[in-house]
Parts: C-alpha cells; sequence; structure tokens
C-alpha cells in the first residue's frame, strides 16, 4: 500500500480519518470563571473583548472558515489575528511571516509551543485555526465547527450593529443536518480522496463527493443560499472548499471528474460570495497553492507548485440574486 501523508490517521484498508479536536474549550458569557481568570470546571473561558488571538492560515480551509465568521460578524477589535505561514517543517505552523519569525503577540515561532503549554503530553497535529489565550499563552480551543458557531452565539454581545445571523435557531436542524452532509462528503471529503492509499478508499470517497456535489447544485439551482435567501454559516463551510477546489483539489487531491467551472450553479454560487464582503478578500490563492503542493510530499514529492489555473473568473459577473 502506499505511504500515508499522515499515517497515525491511515485505516489498514487505505482510508484517511481526521484526528478529533484535542482542545474543546469555549468562550462564553456563561463561564463562572471571575473576567482574567482561566476556565471553570467545565471549561468555559469568560468571554472578554481583547484577551484571545486566533491564529489561522491562509491555505486551510478550517482556518479560513473562522476568519470568515470574525469579519461577517465585527469581531475584528475583539478577537486578535495571528497568521501563520502556509509552508510547514516537521514542527509544524510557523510565524515565519511575522518579524523575526515571532508572533508579535504570543511571543512564540511555533503555533506548536501553544499546544505543548497547554498540554506537555500532546503528540498529535498542530492544527489551525486555534483560539488561544493572551494572558497564559494556552490554547482554549482547536475544534473548529464549535469555534465559528460560538462566534455566533456566545460572542453576539460584541458583534458590529447590523451583523447577519448565520445560525438562525429555527433553522438549526435543518442546518446542522446540511452540515453534516456537506462535512462528511465535501469540507473532509476532498481530504479523503487526497489522502486515500487504496483505489477503494478513493473510489468511495470520490464518488460521495461529486454526489453530495451534484445534490447541492439541485439545491442552489432554485435558491440563492444553501438556507434561502441570507447567508448563513452553512454557506461560509462551503465556500472555503469551493475556493480551493480548481487550484488544490482538483489536481492535487484528483478530485477531477468537474472543475468547478465546470459545474455552473456552484460555479456562480461560489463567485457570488467571492464577491461578498468579507469572503473575497479573505482568499490567497498562492498560499493555498504552496500549502498543499509544497507540503504533501507523499503526494507531490516533487513540491512543485503549479502556476496555473487562470483565477481571474472569480469577479466576473455572476447573476444570482
Amino acid at each position: 500500500m502506499a505511504r500515508a501523508q499522515f499515517s497515525a490517521e491511515s485505516t489498514g484498508s487505505g482510508a484517511f480519518v481526521r484526528q478529533p479536536n484535542r482542545f474543546t474549550g469555549r468562550v462564553t458569557p456563561h463561564s463562572t470563571s471571575p473576567e482574567g481568570g482561566g476556565p471553570d470546571d467545565q471549561d468555559r473561558w469568560p468571554l472578554e473583548a481583547g484577551r484571545y488571538r486566533l491564529i489561522w492560515c491562509r491555505a486551510c480551509p478550517w482556518a479560513h472558515r473562522a476568519r470568515i465568521v470574525r469579519s461577517l460578524l465585527g469581531l475584528e477589535d475583539v478577537i486578535s489575528l495571528g497568521t501563520v505561514d502556509p509552508i510547514r517543517d516537521e514542527r509544524g505552523w510557523r510565524f515565519a511571516l511575522d518579524p523575526d519569525g515571532f508572533d508579535p503577540v504570543l511571543g512564540i515561532g511555533f503555533l506548536s509551543e501553544a499546544y505543548l503549554a497547554t498540554d506537555p503530553d500532546y503528540t498529535g497535529r498542530v492544527t489551525v485555526p486555534a483560539l488561544v489565550d493572551t494572558r497564559t499563552g494556552r490554547v482554549v480551543t482547536n475544534d473548529y465547527p464549535q469555534l465559528t458557531l460560538d462566534f455566533s452565539t456566545e460572542w453576539r454581545r460584541f458583534h458590529s450593529p447590523g451583523a447577519p445571523d448565520l445560525y438562525p435557531v429555527e433553522l438549526r436542524p435543518e442546518m446542522d443536518a446540511l452540515m453534516a452532509e456537506i462535512h462528511r462528503d465535501v469540507n473532509n471529503g476532498v481530504y479523503r480522496c487526497g489522502f486515500a492509499t487504496s483505489q477503494e478508499a478513493y473510489d468511495e470517497a470520490y464518488t460521495a463527493l461529486f454526489a453530495r456535489l451534484d445534490a447541492l447544485s439541485e439545491r442552489l439551482s432554485g435558491r440563492r443560499y444553501l438556507m434561502g435567501d441570507s447567508i448563513t454559516e452553512a454557506d461560509v463551510r462551503l465556500f472555503t472548499t469551493l475556493v480551493r477546489f480548481d487550484v488544490a483539489y482538483h489536481g492535487h487531491f484528483k478530485c477531477n471528474r468537474h472543475k468547478l467551472t465546470e459545474m455552473p450553479v456552484l460555479w456562480a454560487y461560489a463567485r457570488d460570495l467571492f464577491q461578498t464582503p468579507g469572503f473575497g478578500e479573505t482568499v490567497d490563492f498562492d498560499h493555498i497553492k504552496r500549502h498543499y503542493y509544497g507540503t504533501h510530499e507523499a503526494i507531490n514529492p516533487t513540491r512543485i507548485v503549479p502556476l496555473g489555473p487562470d483565477t481571474s473568473g472569480w469577479t466576473t459577473p455572476h447573476g444570482r440574486g
């Protein structure tokens, strides 16, 4: 069997199984800890503006979701932002974009330092996004699905006036089911294709991916956004995979039945979101390509980064709404 990119996350049948999120603390007004305190006995941290720092990478779709939601809700002045380099080495995500290679707030050169400060015995992959407490340097959470939902719900008192409701109460049952399908077959599905080490595992993931994309195309043919007339968390989650599809997943992960640009409904929908404030300006195609092609040596041993595709089409009229 072929060598897995992440051996600890590959089954005997060649399927990729993503590691669980290690840190699952939550920042919430319901914490019983005093202001400035640590987590309470339920791992709930006190809600404070300016205390927490969101660490993200422009290349990572999971981190990109947090960056977009933070922007849409107007939390930029409430939660600071640290950016890691798109190229990882054996020590993981590094702050090579900052002067002297250290995050100016946390004072660390690698995100792994915050992980180990929180759990000295941690041996898993270091992942982004991570919400870090600037007082202690400890990771509050790397639980990316809950993090963005908490931005919408627990951080509500800090939302900018007129901020969208990305997780409406009345839509949550339908949204939760839809987002679970999108995660399984699309968000994580492209990785299940790309990191598969057997033909059977790849075939299964590929089939599920495009079946789900076809279903989403049908859903979006009669509505502007996934839940109707307004952008929700579900759209953010789908967008960060779609915007990487042609520049990374189609070739690098062998998700090549069609390019996004060859799926008319999804292509128009993705351009609609890209041209919405909070989305397109957070996309960095250079970082995306350099990360995927430059760090997965088991898939791309030459680490040659392709010059294409042409991304100018993202700003063309989308014809929706």
